[in-house]
């Protein structure tokens, strides 16, 4: 059976060959699931964080990062060979076809175009998603960045995501209350670094109220609140006044004092380190705005790099750091839901990087 179209189907590598061979080219590659890659050195066997990537080794017991590779999933193949929502694969056989290239920094199979279980014959990618809160494909949003790496894959996403319409700054009030509602209770919305729920009209200037946090800080690049940047959904959260003032518009990195009124924030004199919880939140939302505002069509040129005290340059920082965030810190159902609401309600455009937090490691 063919499902690749090409002579290597039918001939694969052994994982061994795969992680010998990272020469670019496109190979088969047949061994047993052993788990899903979620950096460099780690690999989980339960509690799957999403659908996107998987392990292969040559021993279905293997345990030893070193002696695997690491599998890309697109999202058509997601639904059918993702192990959040298919964790019965561990153990299985599988055969994937794609381009032997590092993944997670890693030996890894990329830009994959077949996947076959060994176990349960070759899968349709066209079976519908086995569960309704899978990331939703998009693919054709995609299609010109398919196949494409570093700053070509940049311009890609640029261009398809670079015209879209931003609220007034006032507007934003009304989008946020939708955006960040508590799934719980519909009356409140969630703030970004303290975690708490809190009513929707609470909105303001006092202690306690919440406002519109902007986390690629708006005085990097000074562009204030006019529409654009200083407008743009999908890096405007709802936080708590005080925290808000305590972040101001520091860079990010780890350490510091704990915030008191946001357990699990930490700032220090040139860095705010965000809870756990939203570390990758926070990372993809700066890779967005790298990402669409490039100086272009009379707007700021916005650019991560390696540094703190970036001050009023349109630089944040600190790209290492936030690289390592978007890793542990996997794309959830929330912001999911929140960049389908902002793609479809308001703005037109979407972040890649909650679609693809692949995209960035091979970005940056």
């Amino acid at each position: 059976m063919s499902a690749a179209g090409n002579g290597t189907w039918n001939s694969p590598y052994t994982v061994d060959q795969a992680v010998s061979n990272q020469n670019g080219s496109t190979q088969s590659v047949e061994g047993y699931v052993v788990g899903q890659p979620t950096s460099e050195s780690s690999v989980v066997t339960n509690q799957f964080p999403n659908d996107y990537a998987l392990a292969l080794a040559d021993s279905p017991s293997e345990a030893n990062t070193d002696q695997m590779v690491y599998i890309q999933i697109p999202s058509s193949y997601r639904s059918s060979f993702g192990l959040q929502s298919n964790p019965g694969l561990m153990g299985e056989k599988i055969k994937v076809t794609g381009s032997l290239t590092a993944y997670f920094s890693h030996p890894g199979v990329k830009s994959t175009s077949a996947f076959e279980s060994l176990e349960g014959g070759e899968t349709d990618p066209t079976d519908p998603p086995t569960e309704p809160t899978d990331p939703p494909a998009y693919e054709e949003y995609y299609n010109t960045a398919e196949g494409k790496t570093g700053d070509a894959l940049k311009t890609a996403l640029h261009n398809i995501i670079d015209d879209h319409q931003t609220l007034s700054y006032d507007a934003v009030w009304g989008a946020l209350r939708n955006t960040d509602e508590d799934p719980n209770n519909p009356n409140n919305v969630i703030l970004l670094y303290s975690g708490r729920s809190q009513s929707k009209t609470t909105n303001g200037g006092g202690v306690n109220d919440w406002n519109r946090e902007h986390v690629w800080a708006k005085s990097h690049g000074d562009f204030g609140t006019a529409q654009g940047p200083g407008t743009d959904l999908h890096h405007l959260r709802p936080t708590d006044v005080t925290v808000n003032s305590t972040r101001g518009n520091l860079d990010f990195d780890n350490g510091g004092n704990e915030q008191s009124e946001a357990p699990g924030n930490y700032y220090d004199s040139d860095s705010w380190e965000p809870r756990d919880e939203v570390k990758g939140d926070v990372a993809r939302m700066i890779f967005y705005m790298d990402v669409r505002y490039e100086g272009d069509s009379g707007e700021v040129d916005l650019e991560m790099n390696n540094n703190v005290n970036n001050g009023s340059a349109p630089y944040m920082g600190k790209m290492s750091v936030l690289l390592e965030w978007n890793e542990e810190d996997p794309v959830d159902e929330r912001e999911i839901r929140r960049n389908n609401i902002i793609y479809e309600q308001y703005q037109g455009n979407r972040n890649p990087f909650i679609d693809h937090p692949e995209w960035a490691e091979m970005i940056w």
